[in-house]
């Protein structure tokens, strides 16, 4: 088997830990692209390593960098929590146990904002674990049991909601081909006959104009990436 550089040294990124730093701010990538939208309130439950060196290894301030579309490689998640209180995200840690079937390198996510025009609040759970070299996982969405992998600071990555039946995952491979894309991998997970699907990108760039277009094939109800986009 052959044996990168990468696997070698880890995940470009700020330091100093590549599961209790970059694992988490991609944990919070994840979290954000899953939500669909900017939280005006994030509660994060650290449990098992996770809680016991948050501030030593900055895992706190990765995790809310990562919710902010921070890069692993992005020096502001050193000031995660200032830059977070001139968004008007309010957020909380609480060191938790989740129990023995989670990874030591665990967080449960809940995002919140307020509903505007009678839709009432929006909230979401997510847990998610960093199970080590960046390597991410998110494994439960609202209580539903899911498979969702990633890897931090190696690709580019975005996170596709469709519907299950008919499925449009062939045309959304066809798409990323038709864009000359190298996927690397993806996987897809079902919740209540919805699918998530995340791609995982060997690109230099992402543009807005690319995710509207998966947006626009049928079944599509929405992709977003895990880092901050360019516009054309």
């Amino acid at each position: 088997m052959n044996t990168s550089i990468f696997d070698i040294a880890g995940p470009i990124m700020v330091g100093p830990s590549s599961s209790h730093t970059a694992g988490a701010c991609k944990i919070g990538q994840l979290a954000q692209a899953i939500f669909d939208d900017k939280p005006q309130k994030v509660a994060f439950f650290l449990h098992g390593s996770f809680a016991t060196v948050t501030q030593g290894h900055a895992t706190d301030r990765a995790l809310l960098g990562g919710i902010m579309k921070f890069k692993t490689s992005d020096p502001r998640i050193k000031e995660s929590f200032t830059h977070a209180r001139k968004e008007g995200i309010k957020y909380t840690f609480e060191k938790t146990d989740l129990g023995p079937k989670y990874h030591p390198n665990t967080v449960k996510i809940i995002l919140e904002k307020d509903g505007i025009h009678r839709k009432g609040k929006k909230k979401m759970s997510v847990i998610g674990s960093s199970v080590g070299g960046g390597m991410v996982m998110v494994c439960e969405i609202n209580d539903h049991q899911v498979d969702i992998r990633a890897t931090a600071g190696k690709y580019k990555s975005i996170i596709i909601s469709h519907q299950t039946f008919p499925a449009p995952l062939e045309s959304i491979m066809q798409r990323l081909e038709q864009k000359k894309f190298k996927v690397k991998d993806f996987q897809t997970s079902q919740i209540n006959g919805h699918s998530l699907t995340i791609v995982n990108l060997d690109a230099h760039d992402l543009h807005l104009s690319q995710i509207l277009e998966i947006e626009e094939i049928p079944g599509v109800e929405f992709a977003r990436s895990l880092t901050k986009l360019q516009h054309d």
